[in-house]
């Protein structure tokens, strides 16, 4: 097969969905983002997880959205909102970011047809989440007929494929699948605020806290 592109922003969900993709293919290609979020320590996990995977390229950009968008998951944004565990996805919280995965995929789509890829993997999950409406599978079914007529290699008749394994999974299963495949899920990062430990507190962290407990395992990182 030809080779992959991962969205990785050093999280649960898209290191889980690295490991997958290792699994399917021996050329990856990793892309994250400094886009403006508060803090920096997802893309530190995303450099070693890519270190990890002997990855062929990758590639950390920047796209600062903090000069045009709003949202408390960038700096200068509102306090990071705590909803209680029945709250959690009930809303779209303060936390989503404009547009934010049409931007990243439409950077994937170029890296993607730059390196011959036939596929971009990114770990969008519509079960256990924050209720964003760029992680549901509608959203990435019409990403994709979008790519099909707007690239060169969709024209062609060869359009990259855009894959979202964990759409469907409960959290406690992306959780097992890590386990089960050797993710380094103590390389991760899930906590909004991003300090020494994790907050435990913000949404993230309760979602990943909650999927560890289900699961029966361990969360290898520390929590104030």
């Amino acid at each position: 097969m030809s080779g992959a592109i991962v969205l990785l922003s050093g999280g649960l969900d898209s290191s889980t969905t690295l490991g997958i993709a290792d699994q399917e293919y021996e050329d990856l290609y990793a892309l994250t983002f400094q886009y403006g979020q508060r803090h920096d320590k997802e893309i530190e996990c995303a450099r070693k997880l890519a270190e990890h995977y002997s990855v062929e390229e990758h590639k950390v950009l920047d796209i600062p959205l903090l000069e045009i968008g709003r949202s408390s998951l960038l700096k200068k944004g509102e306090k990071i909102p705590e909803h209680g565990d029945d709250e959690i996805g009930e809303d779209i919280p303060s936390t989503y970011v404009p547009a934010r995965n049409i931007i990243l995929l439409s950077y994937g789509l170029c890296y993607g047809e730059s390196v011959d890829a036939e596929a971009i993997f990114i770990g969008a999950n519509a079960r256990d989440y924050s209720g964003y409406p760029d992680c549901r599978p509608a959203f990435y079914e019409t990403f994709e007929k979008m790519s099909e007529v707007g690239t060169k290699s969709g024209v062609e008749g060869s359009p990259l494929e855009i894959r979202y394994p964990l759409i469907d999974m409960k959290k406690s299963e992306i959780v097992e699948k890590a386990h089960s495949i050797g993710v380094p899920l103590k390389l991760t990062w899930s906590c909004y605020k991003g300090g020494e430990k994790a907050c435990g507190e913000c949404d993230s962290c309760k979602l990943r806290l909650k999927g560890f407990e289900e699961a029966g395992l361990e969360d290898p990182i520390e929590y104030e």
